[in-house]
């Protein structure tokens, strides 16, 4: 744990990735935080190594209803020698998720891959902590160490800059696997994950600046206290990947 914060502003430069499909989110994120030449391996082969890393079957691949957790993309990101901390509140799928209306359809198909790479992942040399991350402690590591990928809800980030929260949300939605339904009805927020990657902060506006790789290049902005109800909303499991690399950014 963190007592201060040693820069009032931080904005680490980000080479932006789009995403092209609706699965792709984390991979984009990993693709934004690689080197250039590490980047462009990734991109050249990605339906080769999106099958090696499990996320489909060579046979049955069609660029389309596949998944990436946050495991995945940490073993994605040791196959390119990123050094990287995964901190996260459940060590494995959490049981209360087959309930949920975004895991329900994909957690048979996914969670024994997912929770096999959790029990290899200190062999393979994953590093994973059990821990809840706060504010200090993701602005102590952006202004010393790097950039933060984050499982958020998608259906609870909005941007300061573009001020455009309907035209934002509706564009969000448009690259998500499932829809959220009438947003009209009023009750709980329901959840869709999506990935983004923390680059920045600004300590006199009290926000954090994020890419969003549903957009093609664009830095964004959220109030502390509206990113923490994002990314700690019931479904994330406050996952967070803490960079640990800054030479070549």
């Amino acid at each position: 744990m963190f007592t201060d914060v040693s820069l009032p502003y931080v904005n680490i430069p980000i080479n932006h990735m789009q995403q092209k499909y609706n699965w792709d989110c984390g991979i984009s994120c990993v693709l934004m935080v690689l080197p250039p030449d590490k980047r462009n391996n990734l991109l050249k082969n990605f339906s080769e190594i999106c099958a090696d890393e499990g996320f489909f079957k060579r046979q049955v691949f069609k660029l389309k209803n596949f998944n990436t957790w946050t495991i995945d993309l940490c073993y994605l990101l040791l196959r390119y020698n990123i050094p990287h901390k995964y901190c996260t509140i459940t060590l494995g799928v959490h049981p209360d998720y087959v309930n949920q209306n975004f895991y329900d359809k994909i957690l048979l198909k996914d969670e024994v891959r997912v929770n096999k790479k959790f029990a290899q992942a200190a062999n393979r040399g994953v590093s994973i902590r059990k821990r809840s991350l706060s504010d200090v402690d993701l602005q102590h590591h952006l202004s010393e160490c790097g950039p933060v990928i984050l499982l958020t809800n998608a259906n609870l980030l909005h941007c300061q800059v573009c001020n455009s929260s309907r035209s934002f949300s509706d564009e969000l939605k448009a690259c998500l696997p499932w829809r959220s339904g009438n947003s009209s009805v009023k009750g709980p927020v329901q959840y869709h994950g999506h990935y983004i990657v923390l680059c920045g902060y600004n300590m006199s506006e009290q926000s954090y600046l994020y890419r969003n790789p549903t957009y093609k290049d664009k830095i964004c902005s959220m109030t502390y206290t509206a990113m923490t109800q994002a990314r700690k909303s019931h479904g994330t499991d406050e996952d967070a990947i803490l960079i640990f690399q800054r030479k070549w950014i």
